[in-house]
């Protein structure tokens, strides 16, 4: 038996997000968006945020998020969680994010890392 999970993401919409930070205020927005995370419950149909660090640029961070379809994306961009995010977010960032639409198509995920991190 496989120890991966694996899925066929038909019909999802995904965000890949490049978000640049002030110098020096990368660890805030670090800050600021596991904040968000923690109310990823009010969002139901965001099935998957992911935050990542570019190792080539200490300023920049880069999200990649995917929701089951374009009504969870748009109560994902009306929730209260994301208002509050989008509230803290300007002081800390440099420039606008640049938003790339995607479309998932499979996720595979071997199940150990993530449970072991739970």
């Amino acid at each position: 038996m496989s120890d991966a999970m694996d899925a066929l993401l038909v019909g999802r919409i995904g965000l890949l997000v490049r978000i640049q930070s002030h110098p020096g205020k990368r660890l805030a927005l670090i800050d600021t968006l596991n904040d968000y995370c923690e109310n990823l419950d009010q969002e139901p149909g965001t099935e998957a945020f992911m935050i990542a660090l570019d190792p080539g640029d200490e300023d920049v961070i880069w999200l990649y998020e995917w929701f089951t379809d374009q009504e969870a994306l748009d109560a994902h961009r009306s929730s209260d969680a994301f208002a509050d995010l989008m509230q803290r977010m300007p002081e800390l960032i440099a420039v606008p994010p640049g938003v790339l639409p995607i479309n998932p198509l499979r996720v595979r995920l071997a199940r150990q890392p993530l449970e072991q991190s739970l």
